[in-house]
């Protein structure tokens, strides 16, 4: 069967016109377009990668996967708004795996820049690192860049199509094509002609589409600018869509693994005698670096996989927490990595009446904490692999898988469901590596590979642990000099190594990014970044070094403002005025929003706290009560400056996940080691916010800056600083060391 048989079974299919392509230099690999992965069975037609007509609607082909943030629904009316068709029409699937899905948003995040003052040479240089993506097919999911590489492209994509089948129309008719127009899925004539678009379908497969459709000013939208049912929501309340634990295949097999608990620990011996011996495990596979069994059943797979005696070699990184922070904080008298921002003079004097103010900060490992454990279905026919997951990556899964199997990357072919949360963690491969060898070791047959929670848990991509040193001067009532040295094991240095083998030279904009690019008028204003070498394995993390960084940054601006006994938001709105005003509006909406005075009553406290990453100023107010003296968390305001809101409910719904995903990490999230081991199994050990602990949450949306900005990761990093905040104004106690539980009891 052809993929777009295996994707859709339709006829009278049509695919829009090449918007993969782009202008770059001249540089011909980057302008050419690339091949359509959607090759037509008998009876089908398409004309690329992004869209499909047929007699039942329209199909959207998502690039991006759809993890509860929305995407398929954005997509959909992306596509809705140009190509003039009604909303119940139209339907989205997760696309193949193909190079056309490239995902060139991820460079925006590229240069080591601060992204608010972007200029139109930076804009240039961005689009000519588009190149990188679209060469290397990194169809990925991340970064908060779906809504924003898909902009320009979809809407493109209905625009074209919109054009080609009105020419297809013109053509039928003997009429000029500026004589007809479009309605609710039909192509209109002078004298009340009207023909659909499936009846035209045949015939514009056969033309040559336009490049370059203007495109309706906003003015003109029906579907974008306002909420949008989304197209996901009856599937996942009925039960019938389908996440990777839900696939089901003929003569399947189910397996789990056990891998060291030491992590990137080696397998000494194991004795599988009683595992073995269960009535319905079928095998114990050696996979050198852990097992895998296989059964009748996950849960007897499981089961066998805890009756199996291993023992594990040592971790190859220091045993406990106290020595791997230890680790981390020496790094910061070590030469720095990077210098990313050294504004005026941080070591001028300090004069007598200056207010010198220190402050060392820590933070913990933290783990993704998916609802839907890592898994992944795979067969392994002998000349080909076919794998079935949830997977921010597929272009690099297939690519791993491949490795993994002894075949060639054109032999695997991944299939991309529902992903039940993935923060980051999805982006990884090793779970599908793992289920390509346990297929490869079980050959012809269909094996799903589902991790318990406990290994999931403890074989974590983490969030690294991070220290901060920093150093300001208040002269004069205004803040004159900001000095922050920032360490942790390097995100991005590991990512790379993991999927390339190369280690990035240079400076590392991660580690730092949210304290060195904040929008904040500081005339001494110097941040470094010192990296840790641990092999304890890190990844990204919602908003990953944001999410550091905006605790650090944001709690000593709050401070520095006591210090100057200046209220907190005003401090931080003269900053932002003086440099940024998007983020001065987001500041001064949640002023508005919480009737900021200043002053709070007895028993209750509140902060404030602003970031700027992933394009987008994002200011959260927090308050808190005592409660017979335990911290409840009451109520938020969140205000965020998107530029150009695609659908307000959508962006409502990440602004408050991401707050509460920040809120429950500086509560009660940490991961810690004693033995080289992960301490943390499960959800008792590694708790979250509950529904009765959750705060009233309110959100304000701001279109004033000039670019899209991303929704899905940016509330997270002001949330953490802002609760804190909240709790030094109503106890006094400033807290510099998450998880805040440690010394604060909240409400259970």
């Amino acid at each position: 069967m052809s993929r777009v048989g295996r994707i859709a079974r339709r006829t009278f299919l049509i695919g829009t016109a090449a918007i993969a392509g782009g202008v770059a230099f001249g540089v011909y690999q980057y302008r050419r377009d690339l091949p359509n992965p959607l090759q037509p069975g008998p009876g089908e037609v398409t004309l690329n990668p992004w869209l499909l007509i047929d007699q039942q609607g329209i199909t959207v082909i998502a690039a991006r996967a759809e993890m509860g943030q929305g995407i398929h629904t954005t997509s959909a009316a992306l596509v809705a708004e140009e190509l003039d068709v009604p909303w119940d029409s139209v339907r989205v699937i997760h696309g193949p795996t193909a190079q056309a899905y490239f995902n060139g948003a991820v460079m925006s995040h590229g240069l080591p820049i601060n992204d608010y003052e972007r200029t139109g040479f930076h804009e240039m240089m961005i689009e000519a690192m588009t190149v990188l993506p679209k060469m290397l097919g990194a169809q990925v999911t991340g970064g908060s860049t779906s809504a924003i590489d898909a902009f320009e492209k979809l809407r493109q994509a209905g625009a074209t199509a919109r054009e080609t089948l009105k020419q297809a129309a013109a053509n039928r008719l003997a009429v000029p094509i500026d004589a007809l127009g479009t309605d609710n899925g039909r192509v209109t004539a002078p004298g009340g002609v009207v023909i659909r678009y499936a009846d035209l379908a045949e015939d514009a497969a056969l033309l040559d589409p336009p490049r370059n459709v203007p495109l309706r000013p906003s003015s003109n939208w029906r579907y974008l600018g306002r909420p949008m049912p989304r197209l996901d929501m009856v599937a996942k309340s009925t039960g019938t869509a389908e996440f990777g634990v839900d696939v089901r295949l003929p003569g399947m097999r189910f397996a789990t693994v056990r891998m060291s608990p030491r992590l990137g620990g080696t397998m000494e011996v194991f004795d599988a005698v009683r595992a073995e011996q269960m009535p319905g495990v079928e095998r114990i596979i050696n996979l050198g670096t852990g097992i895998a069994v296989v059964a009748s059943n996950t849960w007897l797979a499981m089961q066998a996989a805890d009756a199996v005696d291993i023992s594990w070699g040592p971790a190859p990184y220091p045993e406990t927490t106290d020595a791997l922070l230890d680790a981390i904080r020496a790094s910061l008298d070590a030469t720095p990595n990077s210098t990313l921002r050294d504004d005026g003079d941080v070591d001028v004097a300090v004069t007598g009446e200056d207010i010198e103010v220190t402050a060392d900060y820590t933070v913990p490992w933290l783990a993704h904490a998916t609802m839907e454990p890592m898994n992944a279905t795979a067969l392994h026919t002998g000349d080909a692999l076919e794998i079935w997951t949830g997977t921010q990556a597929p272009t690099i899964a297939e690519q791993k898988a491949a490795e993994a199997a002894g075949l060639d990357p054109e032999q695997v072919t991944c299939h991309t469901t529902f992903l039940g949360g993935g923060f980051g963690r999805r982006s990884e491969s090793d779970f599908v590596v793992l289920a390509a060898r346990v297929a490869t070791a079980m050959q012809g047959t269909p094996v799903k590979v589902t991790w318990s929670r406990e290994e999931d848990m403890r074989h974590d991509f983490y969030r690294p642990a991070a220290a901060a040193r920093m150093r300001g001067v208040i002269r004069g009532g205004f803040l004159n000099v900001l000095e922050g040295r920032v360490a942790a094991p390097s995100v991005i240095r590991q990512s790379l190594r993991r999927i390339s083998g190369i280690t990035m030279p240079g400076p590392d904009k991660a580690t730092v990014e949210g304290m060195f690019n904040q929008p904040y008028a500081i005339p001494n204003y110097r941040v470094t970044g010192h990296l840790t070498d641990l092999a304890v394995p890190v990844g990204s993390w919602r908003s990953v070094g944001n999410s550091v960084n905006g605790f650090f940054m944001e709690s000593f601006i709050d401070e520095l403002a006591r210090a100057a006994r200046v209220d907190p938001l005003a401090f931080r709105l003269d900053l932002a005025r003086r440099e940024h005003a998007p983020s001065a509006g987001v500041l001064q909406a949640v002023a508005e929003m919480s009737g900021w005075t200043g002053d709070t009553p007895d028993g209750v406290g509140r902060g404030v706290a602003m970031t700027y990453s992933f394009h987008t100023a994002v200011a959260i107010v927090v308050e808190v009560s005592d409660r017979n003296g335990a911290v409840s968390v009451d109520r938020a305001w969140i205000a965020c400056d998107v530029g150009t809101a695609l659908d307000p409910a959508i962006i409502e719904a990440q602004m408050t996940s991401g707050f509460i995903y920040g809120i429950s990490a500086a509560m009660m999230e940490e991961v810690t080691f004693a033995n080289g081991e992960v301490q943390q199994y499960n959800f008792p050990d590694y708790d979250a916010l509950r529904i009765h602990q959750t705060p009233d949450i309110a959100v304000r949306i701001l279109e004033t800056q000039g670019h899209l900005g991303g929704v899905g990761e940016p509330a997270t990093p002001p949330s953490m600083p802002a609760l804190a905040n909240a709790i030094y104004d109503l106890t006094g106690e400033r807290i510099r060391d998450l998880p805040l539980n440690r010394r604060v009891q909240f409400v259970m």
